[in-house]
């Protein structure tokens, strides 16, 4: 029996992998368009949610509580720390703090919890602290290392007792993502 061989051109090959990449593109695509459908869908929805559960013990076993963040040496710390937003917020109500002081800053603790609370910036810093070097990433895409010292979210989060069904904290800082504000939260970086 005769063998038969097949070389491919360098050009040839580019066009088949540029065709197996157009194919899995819409291979790809075609299984997005049903995403919004699937969303929508109630027995769907719950099937994602039971499998939520594995997904928290899988990250339990593999990062513990305490290494939720990974630290580094001083020696990894900026430089040049790049700001996110704005280091001078122009709301009205930030300047207001900074003119005095930030005596009248309350952290409030709210939402989803037992016990809601405002915090002044005496007594955050009044609670134990930690320090830590850690990389913050923006959505924005950029990172960069620095250090950080303050109230370990958890005290605080002990003292306000989550309910079981809250899944998420959110912080908004003083810049607003639009047009300054004078105090409605729901404009401001979060």
């Amino acid at each position: 029996m005769k063998r038969t061989t097949f070389t491919l051109t360098p050009s040839r090959q580019r066009e088949r992998r540029g065709l197996l990449r157009s194919a899995v593109a819409a291979v790809g695509a075609a299984a997005l368009t049903g995403c919004d459908r699937l969303s929508n869908n109630e027995s769907f929805v719950d099937v994602l949610k039971s499998a939520e559960h594995l997904s928290r013990a899988a990250q339990k076993l593999v990062a513990p509580r305490s290494a939720m963040a990974q630290e580094f040496d001083a020696r990894h710390i900026a430089e040049n720390f790049r700001s996110n937003g704005t280091r001078d917020p122009v709301d009205a109500d930030y300047r207001m703090l900074r003119r005095g002081g930030f005596a009248d800053f309350k952290l409030a603790v709210g939402g989803l919890v037992e016990q809601p609370a405002e915090y002044t910036l005496a007594q955050l810093r009044a609670m134990p602290s930690r320090t830590q070097i850690t990389r913050h990433d923006c959505v924005e895409g950029w990172s960069c290392i620095g250090k950080w010292k303050g109230v370990p979210l958890g005290f605080v989060l002990d003292r306000a007792k989550p309910l079981p069904q809250a899944r998420f904290v959110v912080f908004r800082c003083f810049d607003s993502m639009d047009e300054p504000t004078q105090g409605a939260s729901e404009s401001r970086y979060y």
